[in-house]
């Protein structure tokens, strides 16, 4: 220890936590039923080339999503291809973002169709504020493009619309320079504004064709799948967001002393941690959140997935040489910088142990006796739904009917080397 405080650790058990989960059992059937209502098959003509935007982001059964629209599209006489839509992710390269789709699964093998990447873009206009509109080059170049993505609550910012059609559209589509182009007139102009400003010039200069937006729910399944022309991206997508608020995962808890954190990714959140999660946005002219409200937050290591991207360390109090270890400074700061989010491309007090990470944070956390601690430890941001608690959170999880025990107490351990245990969750 680097001061003379002894830490008695608390006693932990598992916890299940239930959240309302719909679920499509067949989707591939459903999004044909979304094309075939929409009418998609009247605005196909054979030999339309159509692109189809793949992003970066964690989304469930991803490749199933992609490789039916393709399917569907080439049974219509299209000649679809994809195109990677993730702004600066990849390292900001053509070849790095088609690496990012391999790594998710998305490879023309699997696919159908080729995938065509390039940081290329074409500006097409200027919004009523003056931000150039930029968007990939070769999808400006095709017949129709199609804008899939989950609709969710975006990490930066609450507005009526946040992470959707809109923002792939202005951000994924726009490649490197539109997504640095949104962010840098958002410091001013705020998110809320600057990122739909620039959806609606494309909605109305580009050839999209429609979007395909899915909605989760807590366990990571596909609770609702959206298909809608563009001129209804945006009501549809309001609306859309409603619902994905409502079945998000969150911790069940307002206030915690503790928070561990076994891994933070760009595939896990573009925040890394997910401020909708853990209380905390550091996003220059945005509020934070209200809640929860943690005292101090332990993040112990990256996602193999992140590729070395530590975006979102700054948002944590401390973190383990491990982590440190693993960071690629040219991902995270091409990412940070992108976001206009140099804070959270900032390192943490850095300690050589997770035994150590976790004494700092006992003792910064204030004068709380361990067995009344409030702590928990998730895996990431994704999966707040199973993760060990601390005893001092017994009487919340007696009275909420949606938590479950469903282990016994045990004292919050680590092995020789300082490791906690179980290591991994």
């Amino acid at each position: 220890m680097l001061i003379p405080v002894d830490i008695t650790f608390p006693r932990m058990a598992w916890v299940e936590q239930r959240i309302a989960t719909p679920r499509v059992d067949d989707v591939p059937g459903a999004i044909r039923a979304e094309m075939q209502r929409l009418g998609v098959a009247t605005k196909v003509r054979p030999g339309m080339r159509v692109a189809i935007t793949a992003g970066s982001r964690g989304i469930a059964g991803i490749v199933t999503i992609l490789a039916t629209v393709v399917d569907e599209l080439k049974r219509l006489g299209a000649d679809p291809f994809l195109i990677p839509a993730m702004g600066s992710h990849g390292g900001a390269t053509a070849e790095g973002q088609v690496a990012v789709l391999n790594s998710l699964g998305i490879t023309e093998p699997a696919m159908g169709c080729p995938i065509h990447s390039s940081m290329e873009t074409t500006q097409i206009g200027r919004t009523p504020e003056g931000i150039p509109v930029l968007i990939d080059q070769i999808a400006a170049g095709a017949d129709g493009i199609i804008v899939v993505n989950r609709i969710k609550a975006h990490t930066e910012y609450t507005g009526p619309v946040e992470s959707g059609w809109m923002k792939m559209l202005t951000i994924g589509l726009g490649k490197h320079r539109g997504a640095l182009m949104a962010h840098r007139n958002a410091v001013q102009l705020t998110y809320r504004v600057a990122i739909v400003s620039v959806a609606r010039e494309i909605i109305r200069r580009a050839p999209l064709l429609f979007g395909l937006g899915v909605i989760e729910n807590a366990y990571d399944q596909t609770a609702q799948v959206i298909a809608a022309w563009p001129p209804d991206f945006e009501p549809i997508e309001q609306a859309a967001l409603q619902r994905a608020k409502e079945l998000m995962p969150r911790l069940p808890f307002p206030k915690l002393d503790i928070l561990i954190v076994d891994e933070i990714g760009k595939e896990i959140s573009g925040a890394g941690l997910d401020p909708n999660v853990i209380g905390r946005r550091m996003v220059f002219g945005e509020a934070e959140p209200t809640s929860p409200v943690i005292t101090r937050i332990v993040v112990r290591d990256l996602t193999d997935k992140t590729y070395g991207c530590g975006i979102g360390l700054g948002l944590a109090d401390f973190v383990t040489q491990r982590l440190v270890d693993k960071l690629d400074h040219r991902p995270t700061y091409i990412n940070c910088l992108t976001a206009m989010a140099p804070e959270k491309g900032r390192i943490p007090m850095t300690a050589p142990t997770d035994r150590a990470a976790v004494e700092w944070a006992f003792v910064t956390a204030g004068a709380v006796e361990p067995p009344r601690a409030k702590i928990v430890r998730i895996k990431n941001t994704l999966h707040p739904e199973r993760f060990f608690a601390s005893e001092g959170l017994l009487p919340e999880i007696q009275t909420n009917s949606n938590l479950q025990i469903v282990g016994e107490w045990q004292p919050l351990s680590f092995d020789d080397a300082g490791a906690l245990q179980p290591e991994r969750m």
